[in-house]
């Protein structure tokens, strides 16, 4: 099993990586999940897959197990920025604008994680591991990125999840209703993590 940062930069010394990741979120998120999102040749993609962006994939043989994107939240494509804060603003029907107790951050040191998935093929004896995978290439690419922290809309009990292995985790927004799952808004600190 491997974990492998993706950026527009260096997407092409990976082969298909990217694009089994695109099928693996389209697998995850429109077939098993049944949310309506934007697709294309079997992959799922949307506005935030810009080069602003990097993509963490947990991958062995070619087959694509997790993934996260982390983008910036100082980008901005258009009316967009980042999903978080673009949902905030009210420019996405499908999250609420009272997701976080506080106005979304702008700043170099915070990135937003979002697409988080496993893939429902990941075994249950497999998925810890691949999910201590997919967290700890996450926290070290945010924190190479320059983030002392990272925001994220996850399962209610992400917090819980989270102190588990090994993160410092708070919730920055109330617990609501999204695609029929309790999800709310996370932050997660990094600064401990510097050393």
């Amino acid at each position: 099993m491997q974990t492998t940062t993706l950026s527009f930069a260096n997407l092409h010394n990976h082969g298909d990586l990217f694009a089994n990741m695109l099928r693996a979120r389209h697998e995850t998120f429109i077939q098993h999940a049944k949310w309506d999102l934007p697709q294309a040749d079997g992959m799922e993609y949307d506005q935030y897959d810009t080069p602003a962006s990097r993509w963490i994939a947990v991958h062995e043989f070619g087959d694509v197990l997790a993934g996260i994107r982390l983008t910036p939240t100082t980008t901005k494509c258009g009316i967009y920025s980042y999903m978080i804060r673009d949902a905030q603003r009210g420019l996405l029907d499908s999250i609420p604008t009272n997701l976080l107790f506080e106005e979304a951050p702008v700043a170099p040191h915070v990135w937003e994680s979002s697409r988080i998935f496993v893939s429902p093929r990941v075994p249950a004896k497999q998925r810890m591991r691949v999910q201590m995978s997919l967290i700890g290439e996450m926290t070290n690419s945010a924190r190479a990125l320059g983030a002392t922290s990272v925001l994220c809309l996850i399962p209610e009990n992400g917090n819980r999840w989270g102190r588990r292995v090994g993160l410092d985790i708070d919730v920055v927004g109330p617990v609501m209703d999204i695609g029929g799952a309790r999800n709310a808004c996370m932050r997660i600190n990094l600064s401990n993590k510097l050393h």
